[in-house]
């Protein structure tokens, strides 16, 4: 069994650990942690690089959250099916298989926003882990993706800020995990994964009763060669 579980972890934490932000923008000559916010996750790149690089990095950082769930999950349980010799220490003896095998994809998820969060690649310090968070859950939990979704926008468009919109999405996560009927351990991992988007953003919520944090759709104050505006995170 342990050969199984540190290759699910290994991969998830790999594929999430992929810096989608830092790499768009310095392949545009652009170190994405001296500018803006300092953070590596689309909103700093939308802001600072546009919408096309914003919303390339959301779809990337949202598609490693939803290959973790619904690739390396079930490839590891194939794995086990097919004996493959990485896993040869998993075996049928175990009275708790089928359990743990129905819980393989949260596991994949939660280490593959852990990988976003805390990035091997930049000194395990990444981006705020809500695209890659939404992936997750959009392949475990897609009606309660769904509503998280719909609440996101819904604040969003009141408010125009984004990290407001993330962090009510994130309160929301586990009671919509609760309201479709999802068991126990995902109400428990929605919870866990919204107090951790909720602490990525203690800087955000610190501006935001400042009244000085940025709203979309008003004007960068910033350019890519500007002081950073805060110290990443």
């Amino acid at each position: 069994m342990a050969a199984a579980l540190i290759t699910l972890i290994f991969l998830s934490y790999l594929l999430g650990s992929i810096p989608t932000g830092f790499l768009v923008a310095k392949a545009k000559g652009v170190d994405i942690r001296s500018v803006g916010s300092g953070n590596i996750g689309a909103t700093n790149v939308f802001r600072i690089l546009g919408k096309g690089a914003g919303i390339f990095v959301l779809t990337v950082d949202a598609m490693k959250g939803a290959l973790a769930v619904s690739v390396i999950g079930p490839f590891v349980e194939r794995g086990y099916h097919l004996s493959l010799p990485v896993f040869s220490s998993w075996t049928s003896s175990s009275s708790n298989l089928s359990e743990i095998m129905h819980h393989l994809p949260a596991l994949a998820g939660i280490c593959a926003i852990l990988g976003h969060n805390y990035t091997c690649w930049l000194r395990f310090k990444g981006g705020k882990g809500i695209a890659t968070t939404a992936g997750v859950f959009a392949a475990l939990a897609p009606a309660a993706f769904g509503i998280a979704l719909a609440t996101w926008l819904v604040v969003f468009a009141a408010s125009r800020y984004v990290s407001l919109a993330s962090i009510v999405a994130a309160v929301a996560l586990p009671l919509a995990v609760w309201l479709t009927g999802n068991g126990a351990l995902l109400i428990g991992v929605s919870t866990a994964l919204g107090a951790l988007a909720i602490y990525k953003h203690k800087a955000n919520i610190e501006r935001l009763r400042a009244g000085t944090e940025n709203r979309i759709g008003t004007k960068n104050p910033e350019s890519p060669a500007s002081a950073p505006e805060e110290k990443k995170s």
